[in-house]
C-alpha cells in the first residue's frame, strides 16, 4: 500500500510499505479521507521540541502520522462485535498509533471509532473529530451551560468552528471572533454576535462573559480578564507567552475568583459517538476549507502551518 513516511523530522516520503492486519480486538480501514492538523505538525515536524519526549528524541518513533480518518472496515480480528466488514466508519487515532495517512491502516475496535451517519460523506466526516474533541474537552471543563454568555476567539479554525456548535448545543450565548470575509460562515454555525478582530479588539468589549474560549492561542488571561465575569474561566489551546498557561492554571483557581484552566484533552468511542450523533442530527458539521491528494500531502502540511486554514484541510486517499 501506499503511504506517507517520515524516517527523520521534517521529511516525508510517499512511498509502498506493507499492507497491516488487525489483529485481535482490531479493524482494518480502508482510508477513504485523512486530514492535516496541527497534531500531525507537531509530531512530524517534532516542534516544540517537548513534543519529542513522546514522539521520540532524534527520530519519529511512528513513522506514518495522520490522526483522523474516514473509510471503509476491510478486516476485523477476532473478538471485535461492534463493527463488521463494509461499515462505514471515521475516526481519531492518537499519537501512540497515528497511522491515517495512508492507503490502510489498523485501529483499536474500542478506541474512537464511530459509524459515519447516513446524511454525511466521508469527506465531511473525516474531519468530525480533531476540532470537536479539543473544543468539547474545553467546554466541559468550563461547565459551559444553558444561559450564559461565551466568547470563541479563532472562531474559523477546526476547534473554534466546533465549539461555536457545541457551545450552542448546550443552549449558551456565543460572541465569536473572526475576520471580516468569514462573518457570514460564523453566524451560520449558530453564533449570536461576531466580531472582526481587524476592526475591534475583542478584549476591550463593553460585556462580560462566564467563558473566554482562545481556541487560536493568540490572546492571554491577563488582556481577557476585564471581560470575565467575576468567576469566569479562561481556556487557551496554547502554553501561552513564556509558557505561562501551565502555571497560572495552578495559582489562579486557589484565588476563588477569575481563574485560568489549562485542561488535558482525552477522547474515547462514546466522544466519537456522540460527534457523530449530532453530526447525524444536523446539529454539528465539520467546516471544510480545501481538500489535496495523497501525493499533495506537503503542500497541505505547508498550507496549515500558514495558520490561515478555515475550518479543516482534507487529504483524499
Amino acid at each position: 500500500m501506499q503511504a506517507v513516511v517520515t524516517k527523520e523530522y521534517g521529511h516525508m516520503q510517499l512511498m509502498e510499505v506493507p499492507k497491516p492486519e488487525p489483529k485481535p480486538g482490531e479493524i482494518l480501514v480502508k482510508v477513504m479521507y485523512t486530514t492535516v492538523n496541527r497534531t500531525d505538525i507537531g509530531f512530524q515536524r517534532g516542534t516544540p521540541y517537548i513534543v519529542r519526549l513522546f514522539s521520540g528524541l532524534t527520530k519519529p518513533k511512528i513513522p506514518i502520522h495522520g490522526s483522523e480518518f474516514a473509510g471503509v472496515v476491510e478486516a476485523v480480528g477476532s473478538g471485535v462485535a461492534n463493527f463488521k466488514v463494509g461499515d462505514r466508519v471515521c475516526g481519531w487515532s492518537d499519537e501512540n498509533r497515528f497511522g491515517a495517512h495512508a492507503e490502510y491502516m489498523v485501529v483499536a475496535a474500542n478506541s474512537p471509532v464511530a459509524l459515519i451517519p447516513t446524511n454525511m460523506t466521508f469527506e465531511q466526516a473525516a474531519p468530525m473529530l480533531e476540532g470537536a474533541h479539543y473544543a468539547w474537552n474545553n467546554i466541559k471543563a468550563a461547565k459551559v451551560a444553558a444561559g450564559q454568555n461565551v466568547l470563541i476567539n479563532g472562531a474559523t479554525g477546526a476547534i473554534g468552528s466546533a465549539a461555536v456548535q457545541l457551545v450552542k448545543h448546550l443552549g449558551a450565548r456565543v460572541t465569536a471572533v473572526c475576520a471580516a470575509p468569514h462573518i457570514d460562515l460564523v453566524k451560520s454555525l449558530g453564533a449570536d454576535v461576531v466580531v472582526d478582530y481587524t476592526k475591534e479588539d475583542f478584549s476591550q468589549l463593553n460585556d462580560t462573559f462566564h467563558f473566554v474560549f482562545d481556541a487560536v492561542g493568540k490572546s492571554t488571561f491577563g488582556r481577557c480578564r476585564q471581560i470575565l465575569k467575576p468567576k469566569g474561566i479562561y481556556i487557551s489551546t496554547e502554553f501561552g507567552p513564556y509558557v505561562q498557561n501551565p502555571f497560572l492554571a495552578l495559582i489562579t483557581p486557589l484565588f476563588g475568583g477569575k481563574k485560568l484552566l489549562f485542561p488535558i484533552p482525552t477522547i474515547n468511542q462514546e466522544d466519537a459517538q456522540f460527534f457523530a450523533r449530532l453530526a447525524g442530527e444536523n446539529q454539528y458539521h465539520p467546516v471544510i476549507d480545501r481538500t489535496y491528494r495523497l501525493e499533495q500531502i506537503a503542500d497541505a502540511f505547508a498550507y496549515v502551518e500558514t495558520r490561515q486554514k478555515i475550518g479543516n484541510v482534507l487529504v483524499k486517499i
